[in-house]
């Protein structure tokens, strides 16, 4: 058996999860993640083309969202992101209204609109208010908590978050099918969890092992791993480019902060010569300082 593509890869996310005749695969896994009572269960997921978000200029070139409606008529939005790019609660919330609103057509009555979830899977930290891996957001009343309406409902799920507690045995994949579902995306990496999901999918899970049977048939088909390799080399150049913005940042916040503290040097009459052996800034960055 040769290495399976990485899940948390859009393009690998998007070759199980939204591809025609794995719908099976993506209904088991929103019956999970929206904690959907028996009586309410997906049994039937119609696979959309997520054209709603092709007005966003990073999207042009390929749209790797998977995008869904359920029985019902609701609508789903599901998008895995590797690299913290800091906007991601502003950009669900775009993706979320463009969704939402893709459904009015001529003489449609608002009262026809249907629930709209978009699910963000993250391969980073991102919400330090809590340390659980899966919030859910939906529009409450602020004093008395009561609910508007159940039309908006937000996802975040942090694959790091889930790692920690995987670790720490406070969670388990054979009691916890979303569990099961997010570990699958980090099984590429990790061969004790694939073993363990492997032991589920033969002994309780039919849709789980037919996921790793096309998960496997995937990860060894020639043009599928040529898109993939190519998509995977954007999301590491991207990553690369982040990291030196964000170093980049860090120094110049660290330079004002050195600037501030000679400034208040100067207000108090220290001389050129011991502001810059205490900060190491030059005489002319000190001179400027003092014209200012």
């Amino acid at each position: 058996m040769g290495k399976r593509l990485d899940l948390r890869i859009d393009f690998a996310f998007k070759a199980l999860f939204g591809t025609h005749g794995n719908e099976s695969i993506l209904a088991a896994f929103l019956n999970a993640a929206l904690r959907l009572p028996d009586s309410q269960k997906i049994t039937e997921v119609t696979l959309l083309d997520p054209q709603f978000n092709k007005e966003n200029i990073e999207d042009k070139k390929s749209i790797l969202d998977v995008h869904a409606q359920l029985e019902d008529g609701s609508r789903v939005n599901v998008e895995i992101q590797m690299n913290n790019k800091h906007d991601m609660e502003k950009r669900t919330l775009y993706y979320w209204s463009r969704m939402y609103t893709s459904q009015m057509k001529e003489g449609m009555d608002y009262g026809e609109l249907c629930r709209t979830i978009t699910i963000n899977i993250v391969d980073f930290r991102y919400l330090s208010h809590t340390l659980g891996y899966h919030s859910i957001f939906q529009l409450y009343e602020t004093e008395e908590k009561f609910l508007l309406t159940d039309t908006l409902e937000i996802h975040f799920m942090e694959l790091p978050k889930l790692l920690i507690k995987w670790r720490r045995g406070e969670v388990n994949p054979r009691e916890n099918q979303l569990v099961r579902w997010l570990l699958l995306l980090e099984a590429s990496e990790d061969e004790e969890i694939t073993q363990v999901l492997e032991e589920i999918a033969m002994q309780e899970d039919q849709t789980l092992k037919k996921a790793i049977d096309e998960w496997e048939r995937v990860s060894q088909d020639p043009e599928v791993l040529l898109a993939y390799e190519a998509r995977r080399k954007t999301l590491l150049d991207e990553k690369s480019a982040l990291r030196r913005a964000e170093k980049q940042g860090e120094i110049i916040g660290e330079k004002r902060g050195i600037m501030k503290v000679a400034l208040g040097m100067i207000q108090k009459g220290m001389d050129n010569k011991t502001i810059a052996e205490l900060t190491e800034l030059t005489q002319e960055e000190i001179e400027q300082l003092r014209r200012q």
